[in-house]
């Protein structure tokens, strides 16, 4: 019986939903050492110890992808569903996705074997739901976040060993006329379809230069508008994950479509 499997194309249809696809790279060190780049949003895991980090995955169904989707990802494919793991392996691997143009990401600190931890001020608006969204859907699907008051930031960070972001002086935040959504662009040289149009929706509506996208002025109003209904700062992060897949899916292919039903012209019969 065949291995089950998805297509470059089938993955990413799939890429950037609201419950987006677990991928796991599993490319032997070589493969992945000449690239440095995997498949956004994917962890990077040691197919040798499979048995042990492949009964952390708990139900949630996997796609395995090596350098060409072949023995490396089919073998893992194999024997993740013997561990009772809906698991389906990337048809041609890595190099088909990069063929169908597939969003990649580098790999950067502070990645590594474990899930990566954010911290950032409290009562979050744009900038601060935004950067969470990026990091699930591209860097760390398992990434956890905290917001805390600004002046515990940083003694916060060290404490939860959480990286801070959007705060002064941090790694990821403003740089002159840029947010720290665009700081993470750059230093995980995201690559994907519609991004680079997102991230100026985002500026223009974090920085208060409407005059940059003509969403900016809306996006800007809903974040007002959920941290008015949300006086949680995770559920509110939750909501606001569902607003950004919303409006990444129509920047990467939806952008061109236009309403125009016009009730008036309908033929009314008796």
């Amino acid at each position: 019986m065949p291995l089950p499997s998805i297509s470059p194309a089938g993955l990413l249809a799939a890429f950037g939903q609201a419950k987006p696809t677990l991928c796991i790279d599993v490319r032997r060190e070589a493969d992945f050492t000449a690239a440095g780049r995997l498949v956004s949003g994917s962890l990077r895991k040691d197919p040798a110890m499979l048995e042990t980090w492949g009964k952390d995955l708990g139900a949630r169904p996997v796609v395995v992808y090596c350098a060409h989707g072949r023995a490396v990802s089919q073998e893992a494919c194999s024997r993740l569903t013997d561990l009772g793991i809906e698991a389906r392996y990337l048809e041609g691997g890595y190099a088909a996705w990069c063929a169908e143009e597939g969003p990649t990401t580098a790999w950067r600190e502070p990645l590594g074997s474990k899930p990566t931890r954010w911290i950032t001020r409290e009562r979050p608006k744009i900038d601060r739901i935004a950067c969470p969204w990026l990091i699930r859907r591209f860097i760390d699907p398992l990434a956890e976040f905290f917001y805390v008051p600004t002046a515990e930031v940083r003694e916060g960070g060290r404490a939860l060993d959480a990286e801070p972001y959007d705060i002064p002086e941090a790694r990821f935040s403003h740089v002159g006329d840029q947010c720290s959504f665009d700081a993470f662009i750059r230093h995980f040289e995201l690559r994907a379809p519609g991004l680079e149009h997102l991230a100026t929706i985002v500026r223009g509506a974090d920085t208060a230069r409407p005059e940059l996208a003509a969403q900016a002025s809306g996006l800007l109003a809903i974040s007002l508008g959920l941290s008015a209904n949300f006086p949680d700062d995770h559920a509110m992060l939750e909501q606001g994950m569902t607003l950004y897949d919303a409006l990444y899916a129509w920047c990467r292919s939806a952008g061109s479509e236009a309403h125009d039903w016009k009730p008036t012209a309908m033929e009314i019969r008796p």
